[in-house]
């Protein structure tokens, strides 16, 4: 049945806007939550939200905060059930009076494309997290370029899409998966926590503690690690321990590896092999630096994220979107640093990054902290995703279709 109301004049702000989001599921994962938080953003402006997805355990939670769930399964790239949801949301787009459609998936931003071209809306895709590297993730992508405003997590992840389509630099708004950074915070993290921890891992009370979180895998990187501390010692660095927090049963070859490779440099001593850690706030609080010495695109580049959120200076590997997430040069000035980018897979230039963020003097370390904190609450905060999510929204709303 066709809409036969009168039209309406089109909102210029968020207030009174009707904003439905495309994900395929409500599963707790880094996608559906960042849309259960845009959601919650969208509410406390005064706008509608609305979500089209296929149900999960985020469900109670959206529907609590006031949000609209429209179910739906949007999952995929068929033919015909692309073309099913097109004439849905089409008729979504006319029943609900929609001002922005916002996908964040292949098979809904094909789906929204294709309603859009029949309706006066705009469209805004979300990039997945890492790049279409075969010719299948390639077709599905290319539906996420044609939103009027394209949102990505990083430059890395949207460059291909940018030069294979043509896209506008202004089309494009970089904005990363949010942090919980009441969480991440040292504030929040009581000592004894600390202490705990750095008692159970053996750390001598005097001694420095360079982080390394994350499951023991080869695209991680940590088998360059024993290089790097053979060369701090080489150059005379003695008191400090790595700690290697992270599952390391699941590849237990690499882990014997990393292992064996110590002792080969001489350099077990100066490690210790954790496991999963079930307190991660409070191993980056015990830690004075944190490594991430990755050799492979991670895919959401959480560990530089939360090491800055929880003020330790991070040292990290040019891989990926890593560089993007931690201040340095050159992208930024000297004075303004958060930690040291270095060489993917070379263990003397990230020795050297480590061996400058434990030279720091107390005041120049307690700057760095500082710093790198802030930066993590302006970049990776729930509130300042949601914010940034709301100026490409309001953007649109300010222009005429």
């Amino acid at each position: 049945m066709s809409d036969t109301r009168e039209p309406r004049a089109p909102p210029r702000t968020l207030a009174g806007a009707t904003i439905p989001q495309i994900v395929p599921a409500l599963r707790e994962e880094p996608g559906a939550r960042n849309v259960v938080d845009i959601a919650r953003a969208l509410l406390q402006s005064g706008a509608r939200a609305l979500v089209v997805a296929a149900e999960g355990p985020l469900g109670g939670e959206l529907r609590e905060e006031g949000a609209e769930w429209i179910p739906l399964a949007n999952d995929g790239i068929n033919p015909i059930r692309l073309s099913g949801n097109a004439r849905f949301l089409e008729d979504l787009i006319a029943r609900e009076r929609i001002d922005i459609v916002h996908a964040h998936s292949a098979g809904g931003a094909w789906s929204a494309s294709i309603a859009k071209a029949e309706s006066a809306v705009w469209l805004v895709t979300t990039l997945p997290d890492v790049p279409a590297h075969t010719a299948l993730a390639a077709l599905r992508a290319s539906s996420l370029a044609r939103g009027d405003r394209v949102i990505t997590p990083s430059i890395y992840a949207a460059t291909p899409l940018i030069e294979r389509y043509k896209i506008e630099p202004e089309q494009v708004t970089v904005i990363p998966r949010a942090l919980d950074t009441e969480v991440f915070d040292p504030l929040a993290v009581a000592p004894e926590r600390v202490g705990a921890l750095r008692a159970a891992w053996k750390v001598p009370a005097t001694a420095r503690l360079v982080l390394a979180a994350g499951r023991l895998a080869s695209w991680n990187g940590q088998l360059m690690l024993p290089d790097a501390v053979r060369a701090l010692a080489d150059a005379g660095w003695r008191d400090f321990v790595f700690v290697l927090a992270g599952e390391n049963h699941r590849y237990r070859r690499y882990t014997e590896a990393v292992r064996d490779k110590a002792q080969a440099l001489e350099v077990q001593s100066f490690f210790r092999l954790t496991g999963h850690c079930h307190d991660l706030p409070a191993a980056y609080a015990a830690a004075d630096v944190v490594a991430v010495p990755a050799v492979e695109p991670p895919v959401l580049g959480r560990a530089v994220a939360q090491g800055q959120a929880m003020a330790r200076p991070v040292v990290t590997t040019d891989v990926g979107m890593l560089a993007e997430y931690v201040v340095a040069p050159p992208r930024m000035p000297d004075e303004v640093r958060t930690g040291w980018v270095t060489p993917p897979g070379d263990p003397v230039a990230f020795a050297r990054g480590i061996a400058l963020a434990l030279s720091l003097d107390e005041t120049g370390y307690q700057a760095m902290a500082a710093r790198a904190r802030q930066f993590a609450e302006y970049m990776f905060s729930t509130r300042s995703v949601a914010v940034a999510h709301r100026a490409v929204y309001t953007s649109l709303l300010a222009r005429d279709i």
